[in-house]
């Protein structure tokens, strides 16, 4: 079976969820983890900033991911902004918390941009020619897609069932067809991102 590796858009770190993880009076684990010297996971970080829609990515790419042995056996990466493309074990501290809270996910922003451009590239670089570089984030604004598909090209795949869902229905249907142990059917950047018709929930079947 040829590689299969995940790369997760970042969830949000200036919504209120965000607010409650930072806050030194938290007291759950997560948050005393982020106070430590060693910082926490940014998977768990990011599952509690952006609940329901994180944890089924993170959830869905742990469970579907066929690591590349020569990208150093790994399956998953996250977006991190400022920092570019790291695993979901890599720390998150005040100090790495405040600059990706700084630096916009936008590409005309050279502080997101060049680290995940070029760690993009280290990657594509080492990767069987056959591997597929899943998306787990929006495609239809080119924030993600604009810096990963130059790099990635063919190579570079999406959930079809993304198209026109918002977050939530996203996040519920990953969880979804990972209880199920099935994989989504993913597609090309050359198909349609926006659906076209429909109600915007999960799709029938699942």
């Amino acid at each position: 079976m040829p590689p299969k590796i995940f790369l997760l858009s970042p969830a949000s770190t200036g919504g209120i969820r965000a607010k409650q993880f930072t806050s030194p009076r938290a007291n759950f684990e997560a948050a005393r983890m982020y106070r430590s010297p060693e910082g926490v996971p940014i998977a768990m970080a990011f599952a509690f900033m952006s609940s329901l829609y994180f944890r089924g990515k993170i959830g869905y790419a742990l469970h579907f991911a066929q690591p590349s042995p020569a990208a150093g056996g790994h399956g998953v990466y996250i977006i991190a902004p400022g920092f570019g493309l790291v695993l979901p074990d890599w720390r998150v501290t005040p100090e790495r918390m405040k600059v990706m809270s700084r630096t916009p996910v936008d590409v005309a922003t050279r502080a997101y941009r060049k680290p995940l451009e070029e760690h993009a590239r280290a990657l594509a670089d080492k990767l069987e020619p056959d591997a597929q570089v899943v998306l787990l984030g929006s495609v239809a604004s080119g924030k993600y897609v604009d810096i990963l598909w130059p790099v990635f090209q063919h190579r570079l795949r999406f959930p079809a069932a993304f198209a026109g869902l918002g977050d939530m229905s996203r996040g519920g249907l990953m969880l979804r067809a990972v209880r199920a142990n099935r994989e989504l059917e993913c597609t090309t950047l050359d198909a349609p991102r926006h659906r076209t018709s429909g109600d915007g929930k999960i799709p029938e079947g699942w």
